[in-house]
């Protein structure tokens, strides 16, 4: 088995960009299951929905790896379309904690259902070794990447 060629990889994450917006993926899953809001408001959704628990606008923000003040704008719409709320945090009655409504969670979760099913599809066919494997790198990628990036 030969080492594996940078180069050789930048055609296909090229690739895979393009499919991900041409298919245009997250607008065609948040108009499937009914959620009205753009897509940095959604991935303020998902990452709430994935952190399973109220965060902070700061936590919110390193998770979006966004400045605070560009989740401040958005939340302001999804408060507005009862998707979050904003509430005390019971460490420190000074800080306020945004969580999902359930209006908001049931939005993320049928959003994700869509996108994950999609992805579920695409490699139905493959073995299951095929698809841990290929979920155990790709995570270990990004993970790396970022933390190599990081420290630039």
């Amino acid at each position: 088995m030969s080492a594996l060629d940078p180069a050789a990889m930048v055609p296909h994450l090229m690739q895979l960009g393009t499919v991900l917006n041409r298919s245009r993926l997250v607008e065609r899953a948040a108009e499937q299951v009914g959620i009205p809001v753009d897509r940095p408001g959604l991935t303020v959704l998902i990452t709430l929905r994935m952190a399973g628990q109220p965060l902070r606008v700061g936590e919110i923000a390193a998770r979006m790896q966004v400045v605070g003040p560009h989740v401040t704008r958005h939340l302001h719409e999804l408060e507005r379309a009862d998707l979050v709320r904003r509430v005390t945090d019971p460490d420190d009655q000074r800080a306020r904690l945004v969580e999902l409504t359930e209006k908001g969670a049931g939005a993320a979760g049928r959003y994700l259902g869509a996108v994950l099913g999609w992805f579920a599809e695409a490699v139905a066919d493959w073995s299951e070794e095929d698809r841990e494997t290929f979920g155990r790198l790709l995570g270990r990628f990004v993970e790396d990447l970022q933390a190599h990036l990081v420290r630039e």
